[in-house]
């Protein structure tokens, strides 16, 4: 708890050196912002296994590191391992971030549709953007989130994306963060806020993913909001290196006749947290949270979701699978929450996990909570191992037993996998489950 207490004065002091170099500095409300976020973490501090939310995660081994932000990076600065990233199967257009930082040199803005309209974040912090400022902070809430509070207060750079009313985007829009590291470990806080305007529609991808040998830590929120009748698909993919640490907010916020389609994919990082949030608080809108999580190793995993019911005749569903390996561990904790108000409530939610090895655990915990009496609500969670006849099947037929493992724990994966309907996202994620089960 000593050691806790002590980073959590380190980044409280840090921020007072910070705060004259961070964006918006010039601005009123920006600094308000800042600093209501810090005296929230103040207040808070880290959270501990004490709290019932981090139970079965301890960020003690965030805390034990001295991270520090990261010097001013340009494109050259981006190791060779790196030069892939981002994938072209992905193609154009793509939104370039190297250690927290906008790179104009790596990205290709200029394929944006017409219908898009983009700011780096630090550019629109600067200017005060009166949009900006009437919607960043109000959706994902830092009031009793440590690290939501520790994002707000240091948020450098990220997107800031509007989508016109009645837009329709058929090309998914790429945001990619890297991780260079280099000599010391290094902090980031990538800010994104997305604004889905009256009846458009447009697919969002953010990818994460850091220098091989790196040991850093990515703090990392996105708030996304749909106005009535707009349709989001969001895509969240981390391949993390094998030493970061990731923790992550996606907080939605829809209005009426809304629609929110959401993958949240986790491949990488020694540790990572997941908090995906949707609020329906428009009559008849709907949400689906996709995700799926492979650890190995001594990896760490923890998705967080809550589907909140504010208003009548909405629906949900929540399909999340895990494959956890070797010493690894996972959490999911999944919470539906029906208000009084929200009657005709349709809700689906299932997490099913598959243990690869004997030292492998999972800590799953799927949640009810209503308020109203005429709903349709069902959840269910399920661990369990490789099929032994099915394994049996496969040897029977000449298929390698190494080969037989990877094919049944491939087609657990498919479903979630399936629901995607970028192919080349679809594509580029199943050759990498592949790789990576491979390589055990």
């Amino acid at each position: 708890m000593i050691e806790v207490k002590e980073r959590e004065d380190v980044f409280l002091a840090g921020f007072v050196e910070a705060e004259d170099r961070l964006p918006g500095k010039g601005q009123r409300w920006v600094r308000a912002l800042r600093r209501s976020a810090i005296d929230h973490f103040s207040e808070t501090g880290f959270p501990t296994t004490k709290n019932e939310e981090w139970k079965y995660t301890s960020v003690a081994p965030i805390t034990r590191i001295d991270f520090q932000p990261p010097g001013e990076s340009e494109a050259e600065a981006v190791p060779g391992s790196l030069r892939s990233w981002p994938p072209a199967d992905l193609g154009p257009p793509r939104l370039v971030f190297v250690n927290g930082r906008y790179s104009p040199g790596l990205s290709m803005e200029g394929w944006l549709p017409r219908g898009i309209r983009f700011q780096p974040l630090a550019r629109a912090l600067e200017a005060g953007d009166e949009r900006l400022s009437g919607h960043l902070a109000r959706y994902a809430s830092y009031g009793k989130q440590a690290f939501a509070a520790l994002n707000t207060a240091y948020m450098n750079d990220g997107a800031f994306i509007e989508i016109e009313h009645g837009a329709v985007i058929e090309t998914p829009v790429l945001l990619v963060y890297l991780t260079t590291a280099g000599g010391q470990p290094v902090a980031t806080h990538p800010r994104n806020l997305v604004l889905a305007g009256r009846e458009s529609q447009a697919s969002l991808i953010e990818m994460y993913a850091g220098a091989a040998d790196g040991v850093y830590f990515t703090n990392a929120v996105t708030e996304v909001a749909a106005e009535e009748g707009a349709i989001v698909e969001h895509y969240r993919i981390q391949e993390e290196a094998a030493e970061a640490f990731h923790v992550a907010t996606v907080q939605f916020h829809q209005e009426r006749s809304s629609s929110v389609l959401s993958h949240n994919v986790s491949f990488g990082g020694k540790l990572a947290r997941y908090d995906v949030n949707s609020v329906l608080e428009g009559e008849g809108g709907e949400c689906t949270l996709n995700g799926l999580y492979l650890a190995a190793g001594t990896q760490h995993v923890d998705n967080h979701t809550t589907l909140d019911h504010a208003r009548p005749h909405c629906a949900s569903r929540e399909y999340y699978k895990g494959i956890l390996d070797g010493k690894s561990t996972g959490v999911f904790n999944g919470k539906i929450i029906v208000r009084k108000d929200a009657q005709k409530t349709d809700a689906i939610q299932s997490n099913k996990n598959l243990l690869l090895a004997h030292e492998a655990a999972i800590n799953t915990k799927p949640q009810l909570e209503i308020w109203a009496d005429d709903v349709r609500c069902t959840h269910g969670a399920t661990v369990g191992q490789l099929d032994d006849e099915a394994l049996f099947y496969l040897r029977a037929r000449g298929i390698r037993a190494e080969e037989a493992r990877d094919l049944l724990t491939y087609a657990f994966a498919a479903d979630v996998l399936g629901r995607m309907k970028n192919g080349a996202v679809r594509e580029r994620l199943e050759k990498e489950l592949f790789r990576r089960l491979h390589a055990r």
